[in-house]
């Protein structure tokens, strides 16, 4: 099942692409559109809503890419692309009024949070956005697992999946003008299909765990702030 309606929801993990942040410029940030993201997160907090956020990478580091270098080494890179992310984003958000926490899954000094359930609950119940960076810590894992296992481990209601594209299609749209997107589909027909909604791991674990998805397209107007007008242009992918 999915639950539509998002104002019905207490607690959501939004993902954010690390790609879309960075805008037409592709990499590192645009700021204007991180503006508008937190612009938009706070029209769901004010309205009660707990939420937490991961940030992927990509704007600065795409490490499986990488032919000369060590996965491990290139991973742990791109651990830190993403507590960058959080950084800056966080602050954009407190910029916009909104009180922030950064939380990682290892030290680092000051700039963060060590993370634990308690206090990423504590926080969301205070009102803060929680931001997740530094994946799982660990190589081998991608920001998807990493999205799935907190949602899970925060016993979020849904994650909200912001992406470049704006929901899940049968194929590439970018190399095939003819897919089909797709309104609704099942984390079992995701499985089946091969569909690349998020990577093999966090879609098991997202099955196993009964969370559901809503995949948007974060450059579309307003498409964060609208999922509480029941406005919804992407694709959910629910659970039996």
């Amino acid at each position: 099942m999915f639950m539509k309606d998002i104002k019905d929801m207490k607690r959501i993990l939004l993902k954010l692409s690390g790609e879309a942040l960075a805008g037409d410029k592709k990499t590192g940030f645009d700021e204007a559109t991180c503006m508008d993201v937190a612009r938009q997160v706070k029209v769901l907090a004010d309205r009660g809503l707990q939420i937490s956020i991961v940030i992927g990478g990509g704007n600065f580091w795409r490490g499986r890419t990488s032919e000369n270098m060590e996965r491990t080494k290139a991973d742990q890179i791109g651990m830190l692309a993403t507590v960058m992310n959080c950084i800056y984003v966080a602050d954009a958000f407190r910029t916009a009024g909104l009180e922030t926490e950064v939380f990682t899954p290892f030290v680092c000094g000051s700039f963060t949070e060590l993370f634990s359930k308690d206090k990423a609950v504590k926080a969301m119940e205070d009102g803060k956005i929680a931001f997740f960076a530094g994946g799982t810590g660990h190589p081998y894992f991608s920001t998807d697992t990493a999205t799935a296992l907190r949602a899970v481990e925060i016993e979020a209601d849904a994650i909200l999946l912001a992406k470049s594209i704006d929901g899940v299609y049968d194929s590439d749209p970018a190399v095939n003008p003819d897919a089909k997107k797709y309104d609704t589909i099942s984390l079992d027909e995701v499985l089946d299909q091969k569909l690349a909604v998020v990577d093999l791991t966090a879609t098991i674990m997202c099955l196993e765990n009964k969370m559901p998805l809503a995949v948007f397209g974060l450059n579309e107007p307003d498409s964060i702030a609208d999922l509480l007008k029941g406005k919804f242009n992407g694709t959910y992918v629910t659970v039996k």
